[in-house]
């Protein structure tokens, strides 16, 4: 596990939630070599498998920024990244960035931070009461159509503006950066020609076409300031497995989702 409480007021805060993405189809695109961009950044060079706290988009968010991140598929206990501070916690430990706030988003700004959320599905789009939940929790907050599911440019204009953020503020000041990927959410037919309806193999395509623009991200990242970073799945996706489709329901091709944590080094 990363310390994150050594990290937090050094290192900038990256978290990347590829969102729909579920754990079966990330490891073939790893494994065909659909994801080289991915690839040079995980650990061990493989998606950990994990269980995600929410089986859609604003569950699964609501608890990551309170700190239940996906948990490690396996037994035992596992420390947490980030907590908010709360009497009786079994998996907060001394590697745990703790926080005396609902939310750890909240817990970095009292800590200096400037908080930035680049909205991609429609939980984050500001445009309804609920949609503003998620990104009202952040100082700086974007949406807009074509960073949305209906865009086949989205993750484009997403790391455009990520790039451009990451450039504008003052590289002495830390920043937490929260991006929130469109483009594996329904409709992911739209990255691959002559496709309408979504399915796995229209999910690889998608995942292929967002690897290829995390490799500017990477760069804008590192050339700023060291980062902790998170790049993980929120949930999966049902494509008619024992007669379910989509989310928000229990199968494991919902909760299964693959996940990764570290740190890329800064400039010089």
């Amino acid at each position: 596990m990363i310390n994150a409480a050594a990290l937090v007021g050094s290192h900038d805060v990256v978290m990347i939630t590829l969102d729909t993405l579920r754990y079966d189809v990330a490891v073939e695109a790893l494994q065909a070599g659909m994801t080289p961009n991915i690839a040079s950044v995980l650990p061990g060079g493989a998606w950990e498998l994990r269980h995600t706290p929410g089986s859609f988009t604003y569950a699964a968010h609501q608890a990551f920024f309170a700190g239940f991140l996906p948990t490690p598929a396996r037994s035992g206990r596992h420390p947490r990244l980030f907590a908010a501070r709360f009497a009786g916690s079994e998996t907060t430990s001394e590697f745990t960035a703790t926080f005396d706030s609902p939310d750890w988003v909240t817990g970095l700004a009292a800590c200096g931070y400037h908080t930035v959320c680049i909205g991609g599905v429609g939980f984050f789009n500001k445009q309804s009461p609920l949609g503003s939940v998620l990104p009202g929790l952040f100082a700086e907050s974007h949406w807009s159509t074509e960073m949305g599911v209906t865009s086949d440019c989205s993750t484009e204009r997403q790391v455009a503006l990520a790039r451009s953020i990451l450039q504008r503020h003052r590289m002495e000041r830390r920043l937490l950066l929260f991006m929130n990927v469109s483009a594996l959410h329904q409709p992911n037919c739209i990255f691959l020609p002559g496709m309408t309806a979504d399915s796995k193999e229209t999910m690889r395509a998608a995942l292929a076409y967002v690897d290829r623009w995390l490799k500017p991200l990477f760069r804008a990242i590192r050339s700023r300031a060291p980062a902790l970073v998170v790049l993980c799945s929120d949930h999966g996706t049902a494509y008619g497995e024992d007669g379910f489709v989509g989310h928000r329901l229990a199968h494991p091709a919902v909760w299964n989702v693959p996940y990764a944590e570290f740190v890329l080094e800064g400039p010089g």
